[in-house]
């Protein structure tokens, strides 16, 4: 049985962010790999995040909040990251819930290309600055 894809784009799982999990193919664009992120939050792949997270900006260790529960993904837009830029800008909201209350995180996260693979690099979080 196909599993909707967590990203929120209308394809299953393993037509979507499953084939970039699995390193089956890479993201073409900032927006592809900022989806197959929040798939990998979903699913608790943190292999998945330490190896899309730029090497200049990525955490020694990653441990993810197993009470967290993802409850979808909202993109707001993007800036540049299309298959022909080395740098793009992904907004979005991800809504979630954690000890009973549900919330969302609002960031807008900078991706880096380089040799053909995007990287996630860091984020700002609107409304916080």
């Amino acid at each position: 049985m196909n599993m909707g894809c967590p990203c929120g784009s209308g394809k299953d799982l393993e037509g979507c962010c499953g084939a970039l999990l699995s390193g089956e193919r890479k993201a073409g664009t900032a927006e592809a790999l900022m989806r197959s992120r929040y798939t990998a939050f979903v699913l608790d792949d943190v292999a998945y995040l330490q190896r899309t997270w730029h090497p200049t900006t990525r955490p020694r260790r990653l441990e993810l909040d197993p009470s967290q529960e993802w409850l979808g993904l909202r993109i707001l837009g993007t800036q540049r990251g299309s298959l022909l830029d080395s740098t793009g800008t992904v907004e979005f909201i991800a809504d979630y819930r954690i000890a009973g209350r549900r919330d969302s995180l609002h960031e807008r996260s900078r991706f880096t290309r380089e040799k053909g693979q995007w990287l996630y690099v860091d984020g700002d979080f609107p409304g916080e600055e």
